[in-house]
């Protein structure tokens, strides 16, 4: 069955409790690009960071170089948070900051991670930190200090302590995963012999929503996070598919076929009648919100192919906001509502990730591959996820918004699609 038919989601012929993944769905990093305006860091080894089993200065890397906003300056030595380093070398080896610590085991198992970070150009101590954790959250430790480093030098909060998730299928099976944001600390939500797509977070992180085909068609379900625990949401007649979380939490809008064309409609996170958004003679499908919750951008073939329109969340006039190409779907709202990231079919046939400037209709080709889905804004709006194809596979990427900075978070023998990035918070 072909992935590109409208609505994509919608037609893919595509229990419970949080698990360990296999290891062949574990990820590695590849980050490739140059992006401009970097700031140049050093980060050396933390101090006992290899007793640990996590390197948590290279986690510390690996999150910085991802986000584009930094290059690294070569730390040949181990230092801690009681250094004292000479700023004015570090200054002349071309580094505008540096960061360093350690990580100590405690009497009751747990672990004591500990940070400072200095401005090589003013020649100051800028931050010290000390958090305690079990030794496996480590690692989200480690994300904690890329976050906060990445904070005090940009003004804007990092991404690396939130989570994405994601749909695997190896042979016949499919799982729902969560991870952390560089793909690492895999967890499997669900799994299942039937297709599952369209996974959305819930706006405080607890649930996520999604499709599944279990009952052979498709039926909306939402998950608890923590426990495991799911409900179905909409199982109305026809297909119910789509779904995207107001920002409320209180409700949710989806498609349903249930009246007869595929149309948007809003329904109570507990469940129950769904509202009726729209009313075309048309395909109304991948509604997302706004973060303000005020509008909603969905795509319609009402125009005579997939386009991307926007109404107000309550239903309404609807206009179209895409003008460039003939075959325009997936829409993603940035979170200050200024950019939409979404896939058009391009001149040869090619899908390529697009992004939107809404005020100007400024569009930009973030991508050189011809495959691309499912993009998703990190809640920074700094950076965005998406699936597509190499070596035969479906992969994960992110990339920045300037398409410079791209990282491939690659498995082994498995497709990888659908992906979705979190909130703030874990």
């Amino acid at each position: 069955m072909s992935r590109r038919v409208l609505p994509r989601r919608q037609f893919l012929a595509a229990a419970s409790g949080l698990a360990v993944l296999p290891a062949w769905a574990q990820f590695r990093v590849e980050i490739a690009g140059i992006g401009m305006r970097q700031i140049p860091l050093a980060v050396a080894s933390f101090r006992d960071e290899l007793s640990s089993g996590v390197p948590v200065s290279e986690v510390v890397r690996a999150d910085l170089l991802r986000s584009g906003l930094f290059r690294l300056i070569e730390a040949p030595d181990a230092m801690d948070e009681r250094s004292q380093p000479v700023l004015a070398d570090w200054r002349a080896r071309g580094a505008d900051a540096l960061v360093a610590g350690s990580v100590s085991r405690l009497a009751d198992g747990r672990l004591d991670v500990r940070h400072k970070l200095w401005d090589a150009v003013k020649g100051e101590e800028l931050i010290g930190r000390s958090q305690t954790v079990l030794p496996a959250d480590l690692r989200l430790a480690a994300h904690r200090v890329a976050d906060e480093i990445h904070e005090n030098l940009t003004g804007e909060r990092g991404v690396f302590s939130t989570r994405i998730t994601y749909v695997v299928q190896q042979g016949p099976r499919y799982s729902l995963v969560v991870t952390d944001a560089d793909g690492e600390n895999a967890q499997v939500a669900l799994n299942s012999p039937d297709p599952i797509i369209s996974p959305a977070w819930s706006p405080d992180g607890k649930s996520l929503a999604y499709v599944s085909f279990e009952s052979r068609k498709a039926v909306v379900w939402v998950q608890d996070t923590q426990t495991g625990q799911r409900r179905m949401l909409a199982n109305f007649r026809g297909s119910n598919s789509a779904p995207a979380w107001a920002p409320d939490g209180n409700s949710l809008a989806l498609a349903l076929s249930r009246d007869g064309l595929t149309q948007i409609y809003s329904i109570p996170a507990a469940g129950g009648e769904p509202q009726r958004l729209t009313s075309s003679r048309a395909i109304d499908t991948e509604p997302v919100y706004t973060a303000d919750g005020q509008q909603i951008y969905f795509v319609s073939d009402r125009g005579g192919g997939p386009q991307i329109y926007r109404m107000p969340a309550a239903g309404g006039r609807a206009e179209r906001v895409s003008f460039d190409g003939d075959y325009n779907i997936s829409p993603s709202v940035s979170p200050d509502g200024r950019s939409l990231a979404y896939i058009s079919r391009v001149s040869g046939g090619a899908f390529k990730l697009m992004t939107l400037e809404v005020a100007s209709g400024t569009v930009r080709t973030l991508t050189s591959t011809r495959d691309d889905e499912s993009p998703s804004f990190a809640p920074n709006g700094r950076l965005i996820v998406y699936s597509t194809r190499a070596d035969g596979r479906d992969v994960l990427m992110t990339t920045t918004l300037d398409g410079r900075i791209k990282t491939r978070l690659l498995t082994s023998g498995a497709d990888v699609r659908e992906p979705a990035w979190g909130p703030f918070g874990r």
